[in-house]
């Protein structure tokens, strides 16, 4: 059997980073975790072929070549999934979708042949068979969610892996909290499920042996989900970590309440842990209780972060306005809060309903769901009647955007984040690719420092850094690229000159 994974395109959003990977001549962040995985599970007598659309184009010979193709997508890809899709099948081949979308919007794809709903672990062995028996049935989904110690190591070699900036392996799926917004809970459960040590450290000797070393982001959405497993783990990847000699820099997505524990912020950043995404949402209280987000309301927000950044870990952080509860002046106490916690990547967005979320079924019996949520909160689509005004809501969002990636705000910002991040003790033994990679240095400052507008504000940035940040340049120019991307998209989406 020859199966083709296909991953669709994702549309160029805050979460693409094309402006900044531009300058080290990648063309996506990640490679598609999900099909590498799923290549894993297949027989070791079937070929298999990756066409990863965000870093190729996808040739209509390699369709002819494959006698049935699989997909999986998120919602933000929908439509490049249901372009790809129609073109497999008026090629007459049999088509096999999966991922977070269709598990929650199975009507979307009447085309394709077989859906695969929920984690793939137990269902796609039964597949399998019957596709080789010639039995296979429309609709595969799982009795129960698997234990993630049957999932075996992606399949790192299939990937292209010299178009992607970073890495992923995941060691849990599944969050304790109930945040009314979130799909999450509602695909991978409120019972964090995690992988063995030995499996995690087996992922990152298999990722090691196909030469990568940078940066790795551990994908789970909320890695302190099973705090207790993720505890006994960290010691072991520590002495991974130092065995090897820090070849990854590591990222990745963790609730609030990491600022709670010391022991935990401790284990982490001797792990190398040096990014982690929050979900802070806003500094409103009486939104933080509508999104029933009680995590992020047993103290200060800012004080939260800052401890975070004294272990040495830059804090990225989701927002989000649109609130039922969110005041008038939520768009002004959104923009001092960014820049008071000094948070440099801040991904705003405005509230979406996600398919059958508990936002999603609230707002279903309210009666102000108008339609589908694009799967891309920053593009200024609202799908349900918010309580605000919707134009004061657009456009106080835009004002969000327009104030926190002005390039003098946020070199500003980067600043007071370095300011808050101790000396790196294990940098020394990682390799920046961003500063070693001359080329692309070179390109950061010809764009940003010679041809950018804001270029001044650019070169009284690199002076500050010159003068009270040496030791953390190649940090600050990562950044300096990242706001780049930023403001590019800020001034393509609003029109707005910042």
């Amino acid at each position: 059997m020859k199966v083709l994974l296909v991953y669709p395109e994702f549309p160029d959003t805050y979460w693409s980073f094309r402006h900044a990977l531009s300058f080290e001549k990648k063309r996506s962040a990640f490679p598609p975790l999900g099909l590498l995985t799923i290549s894993s599970l297949l027989p070791d007598s079937w070929q298999r072929r990756l066409v990863d659309v965000n870093v190729e184009a996808l040739k209509i010979a390699d369709i002819k070549w494959a006698d049935i193709v699989f997909l999986s997508a998120m919602l933000v890809q929908k439509d490049s999934l249901q372009e790809i899709v129609e073109l497999c099948k008026a090629l007459g081949k049999r088509v096999v979708v999966g991922g977070p979308y269709i598990t929650t919007n199975t009507e979307a794809l009447p085309l394709a042949d077989h859906f695969v709903l929920g984690e793939a672990e137990t269902i796609l062995p039964e597949l399998v068979s019957d596709l080789e028996q010639g039995t296979a049935k429309r609709f595969y989904k799982a009795a129960e969610r698997p234990s993630l110690t049957i999932s075996p190591i992606p399949d790192f070699k299939l990937a292209k892996l010299q178009h992607y900036s970073a890495m992923s392996i995941q060691y849990s799926r599944g969050c304790p909290f109930q945040c009314e917004f979130c799909d999450i809970i509602e695909i991978y459960g409120r019972v964090p499920r995690t992988k063995t040590d030995d499996q995690l450290l087996a992922e990152l000797d298999a990722l090691l042996k196909t030469g990568w070393q940078g940066v790795v982001f551990i994908v789970d959405d909320n890695f302190i989900g099973n705090k207790r497993n993720v505890k006994r783990m960290l010691p072991k990847l520590t002495e991974w970590q130092k065995l090897h000699k820090y070849p990854f820099t590591l990222i990745t997505e963790a609730s609030v309440n990491l600022a709670e524990d010391d022991e935990l912020l401790e284990a982490m950043q001797q792990a190398g842990f040096r990014h982690v995404f929050l979900g802070i949402e806003t500094p409103v209280e009486a939104s933080l209780k509508e999104a029933q987000k009680p995590q992020n309301l047993r103290g200060s927000l800012l004080d939260s972060v800052r401890k975070i950044q004294g272990y040495g870990m830059e804090v990225m952080a989701g927002f989000i306005v649109g609130f039922d509860n969110d005041p008038e002046d939520i768009f002004e106490r959104q923009i001092q809060f960014i820049q008071d916690s000094a948070i440099p990547l801040a991904m705003v967005g405005l509230l979406n309903a996600l398919p059958e979320t508990q936002l999603w079924r609230r707002l279903q019996r309210e009666g102000r769901l108008l339609m589908e949520s694009t799967g891309d909160n920053t593009n200024c689509s609202l799908n349900f009647v918010p309580k605000m005004d919707p134009t004061q809501l657009i456009e106080g969002y835009k004002t969000i955007m327009c104030s926190i990636y002005n390039s003098k705000e946020y070199y500003n910002r980067v600043l007071d984040c370095l300011k808050r991040l101790p000396q790196d003790k294990v940098a020394t033994l990682r390799k920046n690719k961003l500063v070693s990679n001359v080329t692309a240095f070179a390109r950061i400052i010809i764009k940003l420092g010679l041809q950018d507008r804001d270029r001044k504000n650019f070169w009284d940035y690199l002076y500050r850094v010159f003068l009270e940040h040496r030791n953390q340049f190649s940090q600050a120019i990562r950044l300096a690229a990242m706001g780049y991307h930023f403001r590019s998209l800020t001034d393509t989406y609003f029109k707005s000159k910042i």
